[in-house]
């Protein structure tokens, strides 16, 4: 190019360029990249709740990788201790003397599960797409549409324009694929299957793939499921010729595969199920139907719940450019719209991990490319697998949560058997994970396991559920959980010797050690707090179902001796009964436990309670911002609960980067985990509307960045959704709908209006000054 006009030159490469890179979407709510996944981190994910699926994208072999949210290794176990009884007194007299570390170690011995860790959760394997070598790839772009929950790669190779579509569909649960081309017999491929698992691939029919095989098992626990993908191939034009553990398709129009996946898992107690009689339904099912009725169908599904909210928080020219890119730039503040895009993402990732009839959404929703996943991918329960469902209520996904309400029911029954082997105790307890086979017992060890309110803190969503929607129906369901999970520490609690408060014990605040050796102790500042909420929502329910007036007067009680949140010596909130916060060996650490008060509970706020409102700011400046993924994500929610938008926005700054955000916008902790992504969205909408404490809260935590923009749909306690407007950072309108009728009170910095709406009724508030 050596004496080319610098004019021309520039011609030259805006051209090549134009021809060369691909444009956005029309959908300003993708994820978009000009590349193909290199790293599983990379791909995008869909899902319909059950069957979940990574998109690679690539050019010369695409990679489909499969999950089924109950493939799991094991089978059904009962892991509870039979010595664990026996040695509780000795525990409690060590731990009350200060022989913490002793306490420890007879836990140890005692008290753990058998086995000592829970199931892992496992992939299915992969579907791989191999196509006719090609050189000379432009205009290549990959992407998700949120909207549509539809993943596409397209690209130009020889004048040919190739467009794959992939999506879960939660209509006809299968995985869809379309493969086509803009010029007539140019689609041609392979599908081919591998697994890690236990498994073979025949090829059963010229048009069929299958692979069955059975699960793993592990800690001791044989393997108990058995499970089969099948992947059906149509095309249009062109021919299919079945080979040895595979399917070519060769000069065809477009082409069409369906892949269905089951296990015989029926219950967490009953493996009987028949995978290759729910594979072949489902494959039959969807074979009747052309590809636009799927998509139809599929999108409509989705879109029911996605399109519910609606965030603007501002568009700038950044908003333009590939998802990595943006992930990569340090100026976030020039790129509103990605937050915006991350709030969403979050919705998409719940719709697309959790539906009524699927198992919850674990540390990675439903998607895992591992035998053996960080933490085996566990429901953990000391706060993971809440923070998944902190977007469900007020993100108005009320239905996502239908999963947890079902897991929790089971543990009912697990927890119970768990109550009466570990601690001769009646209701249920669960500790700090659980797996597919709903197992209860503490694990891991002293420092991690020992800790009974797990089940306590899962009935906070039973709760809430019902707050948000106010089905009595509802309540009556749900309601002897929540009454058996008291019952447990009515009979648990003892008195701490020093104030004759009633306390756990054993247990510890998750996972932090203080500074005797060891995290085990009695009465830990979040067990108060949770068995607050418990006991408090215990009698509301009962009261609102008209029903056991003496049980109510027990929780009324109990709750009154239950030992109070204490300040510090450094002005912080206490963690420990007794004043170690400043001692302990982590006080950085990334959990923030005893904040439970002020998030996800309000028993702490700053109208409320302003003095541990204080503390609880001190005890955050204290632990300070940086953390694992999630533990950002939580101090993002606290930060917006101090109604700080400006702290509150550097902490989502900090959950954009990209040692937090993976390029396909999965929450790194690292390694990934989803919370992250869960705790991202809630704390987002947190900033700009907050339910509790009685209040409606518009605009508490807006930050300077975000000065006009509004959010439509997010539900309140209640029964109400609302629509929010705002103008150079202030309140311009609202919209409150009653879903339930009732009344409300709203507040925008001191000034308050109160509402009474029938059902279905809306009132707007317009031009607060």
């Amino acid at each position: 190019m050596i004496g080319t006009h610098p004019t021309l030159l520039a011609l030259i490469l805006t051209l090549s360029c134009s021809v060369a890179m691909a444009q956005p979407p029309a959908e300003p709510l993708s994820l978009w990249y000009r590349q193909p996944a290199k790293q599983w981190v990379e791909a995008l994910a869909v899902g319909n709740g059950r069957l979940g699926a990574m998109v690679f994208g690539g050019v010369a072999q695409e990679r489909i990788q499969l999950n089924e949210d109950t493939l799991w290794a094991g089978g059904p176990y009962n892991p509870a201790n039979p010595d664990a009884l026996e040695a509780l007194p000795k525990v409690r007299e060590l731990l009350f003397a200060g022989r913490y570390r002793e306490a420890h170690n007879l836990i140890s011995q005692k008290m753990m599960a058998k086995p000592l860790t829970q199931m892992p959760y496992q992939c299915m394997g992969d579907l791989l797409l191999t196509f006719p070598d090609a050189n000379g790839v432009t205009d290549y772009r990959r992407d998700l549409n949120l909207d549509t929950a539809v993943a596409t790669v397209a690209y130009t190779i020889d004048g040919v324009r190739y467009t794959r579509e992939v999506f879960s569909s939660p209509v006809d649960q299968v995985i869809v694929i379309r493969l086509k081309a803009d010029k007539p017999g140019k689609v041609m491929f392979t599908a081919s299957m591998k697994t890690p698992q236990k498994a073979s691939v025949i090829v059963e029919s010229p048009i069929t793939l299958v692979m069955q095989g059975v699960n793993g098992g592990s800690r001791g626990i044989a393997g108990a499921l058995k499970y089969q993908a099948r992947v059906a191939v149509a095309a249009s034009g062109g021919r299919i010729v079945p080979g040895d553990g595979q399917i070519t398709v060769t000069d065809a129009d477009s082409a069409l595969l369906l892949i269905a996946a089951a296990t015989s898992y029926k219950s967490y107690k009953d493996v009987t199920g028949d995978p290759e009689a729910l594979t072949k339904d489902a494959i039959a099912k969807a074979g009747t139907k052309s590809f636009d009725s799927l998509l139809k169908d599929h999108v409509a599904a989705h879109q029911r719940l996605f399109r519910r909210v609606t965030l603007d928080l501002g568009t700038t020219a950044a908003a333009s450019r590939p998802t990595d890119e943006r992930i990569r730039d340090p100026n976030k503040a020039n790129d509103p719209q990605l937050a915006a895009l991350y709030f969403q993402f979050g919705r998409y990732l719940l719709i697309s991990s959790s539906r009524p009839g699927c198992q919850p959404a674990n540390l990675q929703g439903i998607w895992n490319n591992s035998m053996n996943p960080p933490w085996q991918s566990k429901y953990t329960i000391n706060i993971n697998t809440e923070m998944n469902y902190w977007p469900a209520e007020p993100m108005n996904l009320g239905e996502c949560i239908e999963p947890l309400v079902a897991m929790v029911m089971d543990l009912t029954e697990t927890g119970a058997r768990t109550a009466k082997v570990c601690y001769g105790a009646g209701g249920w307890v669960t500790h700090h994970n659980t797996d597919l086979w709903r197992a209860t017992a503490p694990i891991d060890g002293p420092q991690w396991g020992m800790w009974p309110t797990g089940g306590a803190w899962l009935c906070l969503h039973l709760w809430d559920h019902y707050d948000y929607s106010r089905d009595k129906e509802y309540l009556a369901k749900v309601y002897p959980a929540m009454k058996g999970a008291a019952q447990f520490f009515f009979d648990t609690l003892v008195e701490y010797p020093n104030h004759k408060w009633l306390v756990t014990c054993p247990s510890l605040s998750p996972e932090n050690s203080h500074p005797f050796g060891t995290s085990v102790c009695a009465g830990p500042t979040m067990d108060m707090q949770i068995l607050r909420d418990l006991f408090t929502n215990c009698i509301r329910a009962a009261e609102i179902l008209g029903v056991d007036e003496d049980f109510r007067k027990q929780a009324a009680a109990t709750r009154q001796r239950l030992a109070p949140n204490q300040i510090g010596g450094a002005g912080q909130l206490q963690e420990w009964l007794e004043d170690w916060d400043m001692k302990a060996p982590e006080i950085h650490h990334r959990h923030v436990s005893h904040l439970y008060g002020l998030y996800p509970s309000d028993q702490i706020h700053l109208r409320t309670t302003p003095d541990l409102a204080a503390a609880a700011r001190r005890s955050l400046e204290v632990r300070g911002d940086e953390a694992t993924g999630w533990g950002i994500g939580w101090r993002l929610n606290l930060w917006a609960r101090l109604h700080d938008g400006e702290h509150a926005y550097r902490i989502l700054t900090m959950l954009l980067r990209p040692e937090r955000t993976y390029p396909n916008m999965f929450d790194a902790h690292p390694p990934f985990q989803i919370d992250g992504n869960f705790g991202g969205t809630s704390g987002i909408g947190e900033m700009l509307l907050q339910s509790c404490a009685g209040e409606i809260e518009l605009l508490p935590a807006l930050p300077k960045a975000w000065l006009n923009g509004s959010i439509k749909g997010l539900r309140a306690r209640g029964g109400f959704e609302l629509d929010v407007q705002w103008k150079e950072s202030k309140l311009a309108n609202v919209t409150v709908r009653s879903l339930a009728g009732g009344s409300c009170r709203l507040r925008y910095g001191d000034v308050t209006r109160d509402l009474s709406l029938v059902k279905g009724k809306s009132a707007q508030w317009d031009g607060i000054e």
